[in-house]
This record gives C-alpha cells, sequence and structure tokens, in this order.
C-alpha cells in the first residue's frame, strides 16, 4: 500500500481548506440579495433630497466597491494559506535532504536567482505604474496593481523548482519596502510671494549687478521689477503691445531685454532704488518632500489692483523688429553688445545693440522656436524648438558660424540651457530632461524622467543643481547625475496653484536663491538648502 508523502498531505489539506473557504464563499453570496434588499427599504425610510434612483444608484455603486474589497481580502487570505502551505512543504522536504542545510550550495543559489528575478519583475512594474499620467484612463488602479504583484508572488509560489529559503521571503519584503520614498534631508523655505500681475506670469530673471532685483514677464503685456527683500513692485514696463514672453538682464548696466507677443524685442534702461528691508516673518522649515496638496483652490485669481503707486516706462530704448511671428524668447550674448531673439516664425535672429541691426538670422528649424540661451562666458547659443530638437550655433569663430542639430527628444524641446562647465541641460514636454556633454553630445550623459511636461529650467552656478518647473504645478530639484535631491512644499496655503512656467537661481542673495513663476500670476521666492553629503548621494 502506497504511503502518502508529507508534501502530499499537505496539498489536499490547503485544497480542503480552499474549498471550505469557496463554501463560505458562496453562502455569503447567496444572502447578498436579502442585504440589499434590507439596505433598500432602509434606504426608503430615510430621509433626503436626492431623488430615489439616484439613492438606489449610489448604493449599487457602493455595493460593487464593497464587494470589490472582499475579493481583494479573500485573495489575501488565499495567498497566506499559500505561504502557510509552501512553508510546511518546506520544513517537511528540507528535513529529507540528507540532512544537509537546504540555504547553501546549489539551492541557494537557484533560491537567489529565482529571487532576483522577481525582483526584476516588480521593479518594472512599480516604474511602469509610476510613468503613466496620474489621471485619465491609463492611469492603473489600486486593484490593477495589487493584482499585478500577487500574479509575481503567485508565479514565484508555483514554480516547481527546489524548496527556497526562507530568506527569499524576506529579499521580497525588502524590495517592496525599498519603494517608500527616503526622507529628503534637504530644507526649503517659501521666504516671499511677489503678486501684482494680471495675468500669467512666462518667465522671470535676476539683475547681475547692483542693485539686485527681481524681474518678472507677464501675459498681462507688462513687466516688472521687484524688490526681492520687501517684495514690493519697483518699477513697470509698460512699452509692449502683447504678451511679455521672456525678460534677461544685461551683465554689467542697468538694462533689460524683453521678448513680446507683438513681434518686437525691447531693451529700455532703468533705474531703482531699493526700499528699507522690513523684519521676515519665522517661517518653519519645511522638509521639501513631507507636503501634501490639500486643494486646487484658487486663492491667487482674484482680480487684485497690481502694486500701489509702482513707476512706470512706457518707452524703450531700442526696438528690434524682424521677425514675422511671436518673439518668445531673447539673451544677451557674453559681453552685452549682441542680443538673440526666438520666434514663432521658425528662426533666431542676432543683432548689434548699438546699431540695432540684424547681423544673422539663424534658420533650420522645422517648427516654432520655444527658448534660447547663450553660453556664460563663449560665444555660444542654444535654441529649442517645437520639432522636438535643440540647435547649438557656435559664433566663436568670426569666419564660421557652425550649428549641430541634437535629437535627444521625442516632444517639443521646451528649454535648453548651458551650465557653467560644459553641458548643455534640455527639457522637454515629453516629459524628461537631458544633460548633455558639450565635448561629446552623441548622446545625454544623464536622463531625469518625470512625470509632468517640464518647462523653462534653469541650473544653478555653485551647486549645479537642476530646477524643474512642471505642468502639475510641482517644482522639483535635482543633481548634474539625474538623482532627485528635493520637491518644493505645495499646499493649499503655499506654492504655485497653476502651471510652474520658469525658474531662475539667484545664489548670491542670503534670503532667496531659488525663484519661480507660474500661471497662477505670482513669482515666489525660495529659500534653498541642500546638504553636501544629499549631493553626494
Amino acid at each position: 500500500m502506497p504511503v502518502e508523502s508529507g508534501s502530499s498531505a499537505s496539498s489536499r489539506q490547503a485544497k480542503q481548506k480552499r474549498k471550505s473557504h469557496s463554501l463560505s464563499i458562496r453562502r455569503t453570496n447567496s444572502t447578498e440579495q436579502e442585504r440589499t434588499g434590507l439596505q433598500r427599504e432602509m434606504l426608503e425610510g430615510q430621509d433626503s433630497k436626492l431623488p430615489l434612483s439616484l439613492r438606489s444608484n449610489l448604493l449599487d455603486l457602493f455595493g460593487q466597491i464593497e464587494r470589490e474589497f472582499e475579493n481583494l481580502y479573500i485573495e489575501n487570505i488565499e495567498l497566506r494559506r499559500e505561504i502557510e502551505t509552501l512553508n510546511d512543504r518546506l520544513t517537511a522536504e528540507g528535513q529529507t535532504i540528507d540532512g544537509g542545510d537546504f540555504t547553501k550550495g546549489a539551492l541557494k543559489a537557484k533560491a537567489s536567482h529565482s529571487t532576483s528575478q522577481l525582483s526584476q519583475k516588480l521593479k518594472t512594474t512599480y516604474k511602469a505604474s509610476t510613468s503613466k499620467p496620474s489621471h485619465g484612463a491609463d492611469a492603473p488602479s489600486p486593484r490593477h496593481l495589487v493584482i499585478e504583484i500577487g500574479n509575481l508572488f503567485s508565479g514565484l509560489f508555483q514554480t516547481p523548482a527546489p524548496p527556497r529559503s526562507p530568506t527569499c521571503f524576506i529579499s521580497i519584503l525588502d524590495i517592496v519596502s525599498s519603494f517608500k520614498a527616503t526622507t529628503s534631508r534637504a530644507v526649503c523655505q517659501l521666504v516671499k510671494e511677489y503678486v501684482g500681475h494680471r495675468d500669467g506670469i512666462w518667465d522671470l530673471s535676476v539683475t547681475r549687478t547692483q542693485p539686485m532685483v527681481l524681474g518678472t514677464a507677464s501675459a498681462d503685456h507688462s513687466a516688472m521689477l521687484w524688490s526681492i527683500e520687501t517684495g514690493k513692485c519697483l518699477l513697470k514696463y509698460l512699452g509692449h503691445a502683447g504678451s511679455v514672453n521672456s525678460i534677461k538682464f544685461h551683465p554689467t548696466e542697468q538694462m533689460a531685454l524683453t521678448a513680446s507677443g507683438d513681434q518686437t524685442a525691447h531693451i529700455w534702461r532703468y533705474t531703482v532704488q531699493l526700499p528699507t528691508p522690513q523684519p521676515v516673518a519665522d517661517i518653519s522649515q519645511t522638509p521639501c518632500d513631507d507636503d501634501i496638496d490639500f486643494s486646487d483652490k484658487d486663492e491667487a485669481d482674484g482680480d487684485g489692483d497690481g502694486p500701489n503707486e509702482c513707476p512706470s516706462i512706457r518707452v524703450s530704448s531700442t526696438t528690434l523688429r524682424s521677425h514675422q511671428g511671436v518673439v518668445i524668447a531673447a539673451d544677451w550674448l557674453v559681453g552685452g553688445k549682441q542680443v538673440v531673439t526666438a520666434s514663432w516664425d521658425r528662426a533666431a535672429n542676432l543683432y548689434d545693440v548699438e546699431t540695432s541691426e540684424l547681423v544673422h538670422s539663424l534658420t533650420g528649424h522645422d517648427q516654432e522656436l520655444t527658448h534660447c540661451c547663450t553660453h556664460p562666458t563663449q560665444r555660444l547659443v542654444v535654441t529649442s524648438s517645437r520639432d522636438t530638437t535643440f540647435r547649438l550655433w557656435d559664433f566663436r569663430d568670426p569666419s564660421i558660424h557652425s550649428v549641430n542639430v541634437f535629437q535627444g527628444h521625442t516632444d517639443t524641446v521646451t528649454s535648453a540651457v548651458f551650465t557653467v562647465g560644459d553641458n548643455v541641460v534640455s527639457g522637454s514636454d515629453d516629459r524628461t530632461v537631458k544633460v548633455w556633454d558639450l565635448k561629446n553630445m552623441r548622446s545625454p550623459i544623464a536622463t531625469i524622467r518625470t512625470d509632468s511636461a517640464v518647462n523653462r529650467i534653469s541650473v544653478s552656478v555653485n551647486q549645479r543643481i537642476i530646477a524643474l518647473p512642471h505642468d502639475n504645478r510641482q517644482v522639483r530639484l535635482f543633481d548634474m547625475s539625474g538623482v532627485r535631491l528635493a520637491r518644493l512644499p505645495r499646499s493649499n496655503r503655499q506654492g504655485h496653484r497653476r502651471m510652474v512656467c520658469c525658474s531662475a537661481w539667484c545664489e548670491e542673495n542670503s534670503s532667496c536663491n531659488l525663484f519661480s513663476c507660474g500661471f497662477d500670476r505670482q513669482a515666489i521666492g525660495w529659500n534653498i538648502n541642500i546638504p553636501a553629503l544629499l549631493q553626494e548621494k
């Protein structure tokens, strides 16, 4: 008479348990109609302003939700019983392997191999789920994620292989726990809000000379200069007839360069006197990643009367006219004797500041330009376009004007900026930011993948930190190797409430070293403190 093995007995017991459990489930489902009928009677007896049909539909929906959670709970119980069965089988079979330790040798190697395969599958599933939009039909449901990971665990348990060590289960728990976001030691503090524009703010910049002021360019046809310390408007420029899309300051003189939807770029001089700084209210330090998006209140959407008693300028000293479309951006070349403009007419123009004459017309992009930037120390220009490319223009040799085209993105390149070193950082609507080496730009040296389109980025001079403004109202900080350092706090009490359009660093200022602006009509000054140890990680 054959003798039943320990593993067969344990398997038979598990099947009996599942069978009895399925019977209890069917008994529960058999009483479901009676329970629904009682709930409907209770519903009819309650006072409510909702129509009975609507209340009935709500009851059905909540019933479906309850059944969904019941199914998940049942699956969880089944999974736990599978684990218990396998543990029993593991113990029984482990005693028959010549008294050896099954966690050593070939068995241990096979267990480690299976664990590594599971680790890769879990990480792939996790990355795939987080890379999708957090809204819409493509977003994975919690049930989908639970079932997906449950299937992976089931695949491990159903593999007919030698018994696995309990360390396998421990490593699985370690993998899952590693998904939890680590607490950042970076401290991000909101210091000042600059409110006064009547429409969204496209761009902002900080002067390179004293007195140090903040400049903003807005869709309300104006550009404003602000006191960084007090948040007071010092000067308003009203010379444009369209949206002001960009603002940049001369490297050595008190001159500003603005680009506009009226197809022109203006150069205008300014003179400001800084007010006496007022004591800054004590704002508690906020760890950058410990924020919760509580609401979508549009507290900054009021009409607002703008800054009081703010002097204005209505006439520019120089007007640059050559484009046949919106001028979306402009910047000064090193030395400040020439400027470059980028337009929706698919061209970038190089002008002489003193004579206002067009020096070069930089053509080649297939679609509208979105941004332009100049190198801080060399005669280099980079232009971005909706054609998914950015181009590097070299004017260092007066006799040769070379151009290089880079196709590293799959959607509109919203901006590309130089760093102090030999790098270019590009951001795109394809939700990626890429770091390039000027000496070898065949492929990026680092790629940052995000969950939202990236707008006009900026890189700090000293710490070389990239500030990413997003369409989803967030601002994230990364180092040049693509490691995330922090996320600026955002809630219903602070932060941006609309798309963040631009960021700008100012490390010379002690109170605010990072600025951001958005379509919530405000600019914000931040104090960012990132320890050196955190940047090295």
